[in-house]
């Protein structure tokens, strides 16, 4: 008789993923399953707010000026176990939300400080953001005395505004409303590299040949914000650096001036610390002992703070008084040749030749002695790029000019994220409106809907033209940084009017009977494609047999093409759109991952992104009217019938191409339908064929109308942060 167990009396029963050896993952064993994991984040069960907790209502209650003037008197109460350099932490604050705002990317708006994911790994642990942690242990007493009141997405970023303010930068603003999530977003993808710092040339490189970095990302390396401080690679060269540079932060959605701005702003105060063993450094907070609790980085051998402290490896200052906001940095930029050199951690680093010894920072624990400044490979960039040159010049003739020129794009980069400003709040939110926030103007909730919707039904438009438009107009939107969506109307706009994916021919007939609608009903055009798609969903609900009536919120506005960004508005481009069983070209990633991509960033769940394939294929809104997917005798009508068919086992699936499928009737061998990758997995996936079971279900027909109905008008509204 077996002895069970008798090897294993101290071990948990429970499995714990990778802390309990040997045991695999399903994703482990099964690697090339659809992984709906991204769907799943962030779920209410993870926050340990009341279910009724309203961060906008909190934000009422908030004394402002009383965090103001505790976040300035932090700034110079230096601790001991982490001094604060020449007796101020404005440089250090000042790169913890930096670094937080600075991971955003235009390409599909992940990442940024919209949420205070900073707290979390990855990022939490990226070699670029070393030390950072210690700034928010510094942070912890003011976040611990205001609570709820301030978000920690919103006190890093209002940290690091006052203390440029504290240094003597007039700045731009700031609002409060990011609100904190509370698990890591771990399915974010930050590259393929399976080392941090990996260079180009390694395996998993984010750079085809060329040096063309791949979409969506910025950063040229695992683990960095933005470009390498020694140069390409490690290996210094500024005009090499310039390019990684104005690629870069071109998709940080920055021009070459603020890029500029920015890169000498951030370096007109604080330092790099290099002056140490970096060999000596333990762990990385989630790698570092438990003992540790939850802070990386420490130098248990040598003295490893104040002066003696490492974390870039670079060593030193930029400029000649690091706590003051000044033109300091383009004095010695342009004042001083310059020349590599070696950090005593042994980074590679420029410093001056023959300076004179006024010019030289203090040391940051002994006023009495100085050190020669330092300039990174980005740094010496403005000076050599010919382009960023001449910028750098300007500014360094022009100090206002270049202080107003940071400010603005410090808002801009640690707002970019927050959305339109409708969602901005607080006493400081500028008065100006900014192109990048892409404004719309108000619009009109006070005329009589009912008219408008009976107008819109006596047009010849078919129902699944004006449910198409509707969608295409709303399916824009995208949860990152909250851009896009249908208020505004820009689709009848460039770039978004010519765009495939949105049919240009069928747009411009649908929108030809809906513009005269709207003008003569006084309403926006925006509100008007919204209707005219919930008069079509009406009309095919009807057809299903139920008297179900879609919700209509009025009061969008119309965006004009001069408060358009085109550029910025290309990437909100859709390369697929699964819920109208399109792709603008076959990609290496497979068409189920890219729906589940777009569901994410529509802030869509899996059931809600299950019950809008199943309507949208019976309602016949297929690009180009393809017939894939179409499970149905009934078109039209929203049914259940995508998958009650789907789940029917008288039916065979065969593969016919790439990315299309024959279903064929077993019994007579003849072909009912066709059908796409992002149609099968619907059945083939075990997580997304429970849910298509249930919808299948004869005592669900009527819940699926409903949860489509749900579903539609949350797309629809999902950019109304006005009401």
């Amino acid at each position: 008789m077996a002895n069970h167990g008798s090897n294993n009396s101290g071990q948990c029963p429970v499995m714990h993923g990778s802390l309990t050896s040997g045991n695999q993952s399903n994703t482990d064993w099964w690697p090339n399953s659809l992984n709906l994991d991204i769907l799943h984040q962030h779920d209410t069960k993870t926050s340990p707010l009341p279910r009724d907790f309203n961060y906008r209502n909190a934000l009422k209650t908030l004394d402002v000026q009383a965090l103001k003037d505790d976040i300035k008197a932090l700034l110079t109460d230096s601790q001991s176990w982490w001094p604060a350099d020449w007796g101020h932490y404005g440089g250090l604050m000042i790169r913890m939300a930096w670094h937080s705002a600075g991971s955003y990317r235009i390409e599909d708006g992940r990442g940024g400080d919209a949420t205070g994911n900073q707290r979390f790994a990855p990022l939490n642990s990226w070699p670029d953001n070393a030390n950072l942690d210690k700034a928010r242990r510094l942070l912890w007493p003011i976040k611990k005395k205001y609570g709820n009141k301030i978000s920690w997405a919103d006190l890093i970023l209002l940290t690091g505004t006052l203390a440029y303010e504290s240094m003597g930068l007039k700045t731009f603003g700031f609002s409060f409303g990011r609100e904190d999530i509370w698990h890591p977003e771990k399915d974010t993808y930050w590259g393929s590299e399976k080392e941090w710092l990996a260079p180009s040339g390694s395996e998993g490189t984010r750079y085809s040949d060329g040096r063309e970095l791949e979409n969506p990302l910025a950063a040229v390396m695992m683990g960095l914000i933005y470009v390498n401080p020694e140069g390409v690679d490690g290996n210094p060269d500024p005009l090499k650096t310039a390019v990684d540079m104005r690629e870069t932060f071109a998709r940080m959605a920055m021009n070459d001036e603020e890029t500029v701005a920015l890169t000498a702003g951030g370096h007109t105060v604080g330092k790099c610390h290099g002056n140490g063993n970096p060999d000596n450094l333990s762990p990385e907070p989630e790698g570092a002992d438990i003992e540790e609790q939850g802070l990386g980085w420490n130098n248990h051998k040598t003295r490893g703070i104040g002066r003696d402290a490492v974390t870039s490896g670079i060593e030193g200052a930029w400029t000649t008084n690091p706590t003051q906001w000044d033109n300091g940095y383009f004095t010695l930029l342009f004042k001083y040749e310059w020349e590599s050199r070696k950090s005593p951690a042994g980074a590679w680093q420029w410093e001056p030749i023959d300076i004179a010894e006024e010019d030289k920072p203090v040391d940051v624990e002994d006023p009495s002695i100085r050190h020669n400044p330092i300039m990174t490979d980005a740094d010496m960039a403005l000076k050599m790029d010919p382009t960023y040159r001449k910028i750098a010049e300007r500014f360094y003739n022009d100090p206002e000019l270049f202080a107003d020129t940071f400010a603005r794009a410090w808002f801009k980069l640690t707002h970019r994220d927050l959305g339109p400003k409708s969602r901005y709040f607080g006493p400081d939110v500028p008065q100006e409106t900014l192109i990048w926030q892409d404004p719309v103007p108000a619009g009109n909730s006070d005329y009589d809907v009912d008219a408008l919707k009976q107008a819109i039904a006596n047009t010849e438009l078919t129902p699944a033209e004006m449910i198409a438009t509707a969608w295409d107009s709303a399916r824009t939107f995208r949860q990152s940084d909250a851009r896009g969506g249908a208020n505004g109307a820009r689709i009848r706009l460039a770039p978004q009017k010519d765009w495939p994916g949105n049919e240009p021919q069928r747009l411009d007939r649908v929108l030809s009977v809906l513009t005269p609608l709207a003008s003569e009903h006084g309403v926006s055009i925006a509100d008007t494609i919204v209707l005219a798609g919930n008069v079509g969903l009406e009309k095919a609900i009807q057809a299903a047999g139920y008297d179900i009536k879609v919700p209509f919120t009025p009061g969008r506005g119309d965006a004009t093409q001069d408060e358009t960004d085109v550029d910025a508005f290309a990437v909100l481009e859709p390369v697929a759109d699964g819920f109208r069983n399109w792709q603008k070209e076959h990609y290496a990633v497979k068409p189920e991952e890219l729906l589940l991509d777009r569901t994410q960033l529509m802030g869509l769940t899996a059931p809600e992104m299950t019950v809008l394939i199943g309507g949208m294929r019976v309602l016949g809104t297929n690009h180009n009217n393809t017939a894939h997917g179409v499970f149905t005798d009934r078109e039209g009508a929203l049914t259940n019938d995508f998958f009650v068919n789907l789940t029917d086992m008288s039916y065979q699936w065969k593969p016919t191409g790439r990315n299309s499928y024959d279903i064929v009737e077993r019994d007579s061998g003849s072909v009912k339908w066709t059908a796409t990758r992002v149609d099968l997995v619907f059945g083939s996936n075990s997580i997304l064929r429970s849910y298509a079971e249930f919808y299948a279900q004869d005592d669900n027909k009527e819940q699926f109308v409903h949860d489509f109905v749900s579903a539609w008008n949350k797309v629809m509204n999902a950019d109304r942060f006005d009401v």
